[in-house]
């Protein structure tokens, strides 16, 4: 039942991303886990790293290492577990 909600909430992030004029890119990284699922671009060359969980599911440890590594490199990271969170995400993603 868990992958079903987050499956949908990934689909819906990757629609209004499009809507947007952008791209929800599935990121896989071999050898390096704990990656975000989903590369959010958008125009203007704003991007942000997007993990998707089921509702009120929390990052495993190793995904909270890694969302760590990614903002001290100065990049946005967000954990969307709602659908109403996906508006939100995004225009903070615009606003740079």
């Amino acid at each position: 039942m868990n992958s079903f909600r987050e499956k949908t909430i990934e689909q819906a992030l990757t629609k209004a991303v499009k809507s947007y004029g952008g791209i929800a890119v599935k990121f896989v990284s071999p050898g390096f886990v704990g990656m975000p699922d989903r590369l959010v671009l958008l125009p203007g060359g704003r991007l942000g790293f997007v993990e998707v969980k089921a509702p009120r599911k929390k990052p495993r440890a190793i995904q909270t290492v890694r969302h760590e590594q990614l903002r001290q490199l100065g990049f946005k990271v967000y954990v969307l577990d709602n659908k109403e969170q996906i508006g939100v995400i995004i225009d903070d993603i615009i606003k740079g």
